[in-house]
């Protein structure tokens, strides 16, 4: 039987990127929910052979109580008994937010220094990995260190049975995985160059707000060089994953 990738999007110009092309390469099915538009969650127990992608946007876990949002409240309270359940599920940036906050981690403004003043993390930059692919496959065919995409200004406190397995020079919680069934990346390697540009087009101004008026000519100049690269080396991170998931019993 086929495996269903149930991928949860919360804004037009975030969707599932290369993970989309893997999936389909693989023969899996795509079924595609925006709770933020009222699309009802399933029950997990009814979910057999799938696994869920949850996307980033521009919202933050701690909204889930404002006006508006009871939509996000409803999508932690489903990713709580989707984790539960032991249900594969891959998080990227919001995704990442709601999955540590559902197996009992939390999430606040990313700060530095001392006194704390609060940084946006915006642009192409390193990670580094905590550990080797022979103790983590995930990490096949990767550097010991890795361009990727920041775009957040939010850190997360990881729940005590996660592992953290990268890191950046700002934001220690990049990279984890919580045993093996559910993983969270902060940062972005599912982008594709048409995608970047559209990103840039239409959240401007929280790049400007995070690099100044300069920081749109920046970033498109970063992703000229190192662009094609993050999106290789993205291939190879969620093949790894897309690949360990289909060789698991997903019943």
């Amino acid at each position: 039987m086929s495996i269903t990738l149930l991928v949860v999007q919360h804004v037009d110009r975030e969707g599932p990127g290369v993970i989309a092309e893997l999936a389909r390469e693989r023969g899996m099915s795509i079924t595609t929910l925006r709770p933020d538009r009222g699309d009802p969650f399933p029950n997990p127990a009814n979910c057999a052979n799938t696994v869920a992608l949850v996307l980033g946007g521009p919202m933050g876990v701690n909204e889930q109580h404002q006006p508006g949002m009871a939509w996000l409240q409803r999508e932690l309270d489903w990713l709580k008994t989707w984790h539960a359940s032991k249900r594969p599920v891959l998080g990227i940036c919001l995704g990442a937010q709601l999955l540590a906050t559902a197996a009992g981690g939390s999430v606040e403004p990313l700060q530095v220094g001392q006194p704390p003043t609060p940084l946006k993390e915006v642009g192409l930059g390193a990670i580094h990995w905590w550990t080797t692919a022979d103790q983590e496959p995930m990490l096949q065919g990767l550097d010991a260190s890795e361009i990727v995409l920041h775009w957040h200004g939010d850190r997360i406190r990881l729940p005590r049975e996660a592992t953290l397995l990268g890191s950046s020079l700002h934001c220690l919680e990049q990279v984890f995985r919580i045993d093996r069934h559910a993983i969270g990346l902060q940062c972005h390697l599912e982008l594709s160059g048409k995608t970047i540009h559209r990103w840039l087009n239409e959240d401007k101004d929280y790049v400007v707000s995070a690099r100044g008026e300069q920081g749109l000519d920046e970033l498109q100049r970063q992703w000229s060089q190192f662009g094609p690269r993050l999106e290789h080396q993205g291939r190879r991170l969620f093949s790894n994953v897309l690949d360990q998931w289909a060789a698991m019993n997903l019943d």
